[in-house]
């Protein structure tokens, strides 16, 4: 028997778990990607261990601007209770070790590896040969040919153009139909609906730092004002 909306979802929570990151509910219109049985629309971007700890994201992409490192991930993949997706380089960081950071990723638990946009063709091949998680591959411009790295073996695109973030899905779109592409979904609800209408499958939502909620609480409470959690934090 039906209820009088179909789509209504029951909806089980407490006090002390409001208190988390709600990506925008505009990433639901996304199609998602299907990655293992699961279906993906939402990746929460942060290499913060409380916040990939308190958030509704479907998946944590965890990429960071230093050499990445077996401890780090490991910690990463321990305080994550959704699909994690951990950056292994490509750039700096490249041949033999970024081999060695994706497979030790895979054996802790990784949904997949990302690779960012200089990594030679060479080194996906041998990542597509030695993990059988997918492999991401973080662009932020049309300018490198996509078709050599997807023979190499790239799973799905990352696209993190900023605000050129939309007409970069389009240009993929035109060759490549039915490829996964991530995006970054921009800082408005707007963007986000943009970058979907683009073609993209799934969005990363980059939320606020510990730094920055701290301060809104302390700011709260300097002013003696309740602080509303029933929607989560937010931008």
């Amino acid at each position: 028997m039906g209820t009088e909306d179909d789509n209504f979802i029951p909806e089980i929570k407490n006090d002390l778990r409001s208190k988390i990151i709600y990506i925008p509910e505009e990433i639901n219109e996304a199609s998602g990607i299907n990655i293992f049985g699961r279906t993906l629309k939402s990746f929460i971007f942060s290499t913060d261990v409380a916040i990939i700890r308190n958030n509704n994201a479907d998946a944590i992409f965890s990429v960071y601007p230093f050499t990445p490192q077996p401890a780090i991930t490991q910690a990463l993949i321990v305080a994550a209770d959704a699909p994690i997706f951990c950056g292994v380089g490509g750039g700096l960081t490249g041949g033999n070790r970024v081999l060695s950071i994706a497979r030790d990723a895979e054996f802790q638990g990784a949904s997949g590896v990302v690779v960012n946009q200089p990594t030679e063709n060479k080194v996906i091949e041998q990542l597509k040969k030695h993990i059988e998680i997918p492999i991401i591959w973080t662009i932020s411009s049309i300018d490198e040919p996509l078709q050599p790295k997807i023979d190499a073996g790239v799973d799905i695109i990352n696209v993190s153009g900023g605000k050129e973030t939309s007409k970069i899905i389009k240009e993929i779109r035109k060759a490549y139909e039915l490829i996964p592409i991530i995006a970054t979904g921009g800082r408005n609800d707007d963007r986000i609906m943009e970058t979907i209408a683009a073609g993209a499958n799934a969005i990363t939502y980059t939320p606020p730092s510990s730094a920055e909620l701290l301060r809104r609480i302390m700011r709260a409470h300097r002013a003696g004002e309740a602080i509303d959690f029933s929607k989560g934090f937010k931008k």
